[in-house]
């Protein structure tokens, strides 16, 4: 284990740095990933998933124990960990903050990643860093590109193609070239899908069409230095199971400039400072891929149109002194949220932009890492956040607008978070253990202040009345790394204070009215995984997953918690061919509380459990090319997952919840290959 590594500091990936920080996976399809440090989860997204992951980001973080996904059909998924949703989740794309702009939801971050264009993607679990944003209380999402420095001339190439049922096909393309002085880099990909059909065959609304181009410009004056340019575009189209609309547009304009420096002369051991510009503009309407409902609630064609646009940037500094290192800097984020709609087929187009809410966040924060001994470590770390967000809309939303109350209004907090660590490396087994403390306070996002139609009792809206969050959170756990077996556990228990429920009053599908309010809630659960090498090329594997949620003041069940999930693996590999099966279950989730959830779903009441059964086979034709293929629900279930949005009546559902099927009998195949 490389200690250093524990605080999670950002430097530049250089020739040295590039072979330590890689993550070389030993299995050609990954089912499940492990932690590489203490809370850390640190993976490749280009490898072959199983099951298949649809496009977007949340469900390649599936693999990672602790997350699923709040389904609506087939693409853009809004992930959850541990129970946990929205900006409780900081999410970074190469250390910069990328926003949706859907008051639902309908576009959040992760539907404008392509993960595949990533090189890395690192996960840790709970308020245990304060190194990249505020809140976080849930966890920190990093999808990160890697700095491709050339010792001397030449041209690398990296790509995959997928192939699968229904009309799935993908395609990805990464190319790079250049010198010692210098590279450019294109990645760029593209996905298609139709509708899946359930394991009954019956149709579920889910077509995507999605593509993403990415370029990068950086001048490397030497090998511990660089300084970069980047810019990106996107879109795509997708249809929505449990939605009124579609998304018809999911443009993305994206820049960036980073500059990296490490191996200083002195106690300084790295620099690293970005800038970012992230732009989207998302289209929502019922005709573009869908004809308009008569007897719906929207019987003619109607469209909304929403902007979103983040800036910002981070400064950082490392360095160490004798046993200590330490990280300091700042960072700051910024966005505007638009909007503008109309009825008739592309009417919104003669609409102006009004712009409603403007946000931003500056924070400034330290961690260290104590290397008392060759085993013994303590990490800590602290964090202060200056956060405004501003109403900037006129009149109140819904069939009777009203003139805004806190029109003009803006509010300011200042939000504090740290947290303190432990760990230790066990002398007399290969084993080590930590436990640790953290602390944070989280800013209402945008949905929670704009999105309800009402706030608390007693507030004129949720924009006044709702609190900042605070999590109090102690995470523990153990790894054990012996020569057949693998296993580790983590574990968690946490209060939060004010946490932000929603209640979903009235009729309609998801409920006329929506309430956004403060409650205190408890909240604990754990992830576990194994790995047992039975002989020479086999491996079995498990893991296990729950969170567990409740209102303090009532007893209640904190809503929108997966139930209890585990996974059982069994794999052949013999480096040419490899061959496996996994085995995922779910239990029944009964600790509901109908009616209320977050913004974008509420609980539909208890579900029932599943198992599905999927396998999967590649060849390793050499280092450069390699292919995968594999079946996912191979017995074709229908079965629907617990966190779900509900069908939407436009496509034939019942006006009263019913949860969307997943897909049956999925046949797939990726090859991979890289020059």
């Amino acid at each position: 284990m490389q200690h250093a590594a524990h605080t999670a500091h950002a430097t530049p990936v250089t020739p040295a740095t590039q072979a330590a920080d890689t993550v070389t996976m030993d299995r050609l399809i990954v089912i499940g990933v492990a932690p590489s440090m203490a809370t850390t989860f640190v993976t490749d997204p280009r490898l072959p998933r199983q099951p298949v992951p649809a496009s977007d980001g949340a469900d390649y973080l599936k693999t990672v124990p602790g997350f699923s996904t709040l389904r609506s059909g087939g693409t853009n998924g809004d992930p959850v960990l541990r129970g946990m949703f929205g900006s409780r989740i900081n999410l970074l794309t190469n250390d910069g903050a990328m926003i949706g702009a859907c008051p639902s939801r309908m576009d959040n971050a992760l539907s404008y990643i392509a993960p595949e264009t990533y090189d890395r993607l690192t996960v840790i679990k709970g308020p245990q860093t304060v190194l990249w944003g505020p809140g976080a209380s849930a966890g920190t999402v990093r999808f990160e590109r890697e700095i491709p420095y050339f010792d001397q001339p030449g041209v690398r190439a990296s790509g995959s193609l997928l192939g699968g049922s229904r009309g799935r096909n993908d395609q990805v393309l990464d190319l790079s070239a250049g010198n010692p002085t210098g590279y450019a880099r294109l990645s760029a990909n593209r996905s298609e899908s139709d509708d899946y059909h359930d394991g009954d065959g019956k149709a579920v609304p889910s077509a995507w069409d999605k593509w993403n181009a990415d370029a990068a410009f950086g001048w490397t004056p030497d090998a511990d230095s660089v300084l970069e340019f980047s810019a990106g575009t996107g879109d795509a189209q997708a249809r929505y199971a449990g939605r009124g609309m579609d998304g018809s547009k999911f443009d993305r304009t994206s820049y960036g400039l980073r500059y990296e420096k490490r191996a200083f002369d002195g106690a300084i051991d790295s620099l690293v400072a970005n800038v970012f510009y992230n732009d989207v503009d998302h289209v929502m309407d019922n005709y573009t891929l869908r004809t308009p409902d008569p007897s719906g609630a929207m019987p003619m064609p109607m469209a909304s149109n929403v902007g979103q646009r983040s800036t910002g940037g981070r400064a950082a500094i490392t360095w160490h002194n004798g046993r200590l290192e330490t990280t300091a800097g700042l960072d700051h984020r910024a966005s505007r949220h638009q909007r503008r709609s109309a009825s008739g087929r592309d009417a919104y187009l003669q609409v102006p932009w009004t712009v409603d809410a403007r946000a931003r966040n500056t924070g400034v924060f330290t961690e260290s890492h104590w290397h008392i001994s060759d085993v013994h470590h303590l990490m800590g770390g602290l964090r202060f956040d200056r956060a405004e967000a501003e109403d900037l809309r006129a009149t109140t939303s819904g069939m009777m607008p009203m003139p805004n109350p806190t029109a003009g209004v803006t509010r300011r907090e200042t939000l504090p978070s740290g947290f303190v660590r432990y760990e230790q490396e066990l002398a007399e087994v290969p084993m080590n253990w930590y436990a640790g403390i953290g602390h944070t306070r989280r800013m209402p996002d945008y949905w929670e202040l704009f999105s309800p139609n009402r706030g608390p009792d007693g507030a004129p809206n949720a924009f006044a009345g709702v609190r900042p969050e605070r999590t109090t959170q102690l995470d523990a756990g153990l790894h054990y790394r012996g020569r057949r077996v693998d296993a580790w556990a983590s574990v968690y228990a946490g209060r939060m204070q004010d946490y932000i429920l929603f209640d979903y009053l009235g009729g309609g599908m998801m409920g006329s009215t929506t309430r956004a309010r403060n409650v205190d809630a408890d909240i604990r659960g754990g992830e576990a995984g194994v790995e047992w090498k039975l002989a020479d090329h086999w491996k079995l594997g498990g893991t296990l997953a729950y969170a567990w949620g409740e209102v303090s003041s009532t007893g209640t069940a904190l809503p929108q918690m997966p139930p209890l999930e585990a996974k059982f693996s069994a794999a052949y590999d013999n480096r040419r061919w490899s061959m496996g099966a996994l085995l995922r279950v779910a239990s029944s989730q009964d600790r509901v509380s109908t009616g209320q959830g977050n913004v974008v779903g509420r609980d539909l009441g208890p579900s029932p459990g599943f198992a599905v059964f999927s396998v999967n086979g590649g060849y390793r034709f050499n280092d450069r090319v390699q292919l995968a293929a594999g079946v996912d629900n191979l017995f074709d279930r229908t079965y629907s997952e617990h966190l779900n949005l509900g069908g939407n009546s436009a496509f034939g559902y019942p006006s009263m919840p019913v949860r969307i099927h997943e897909p049956g009998r999925t046949l797939w195949m990726k090859l991979n290959f890289k020059y």
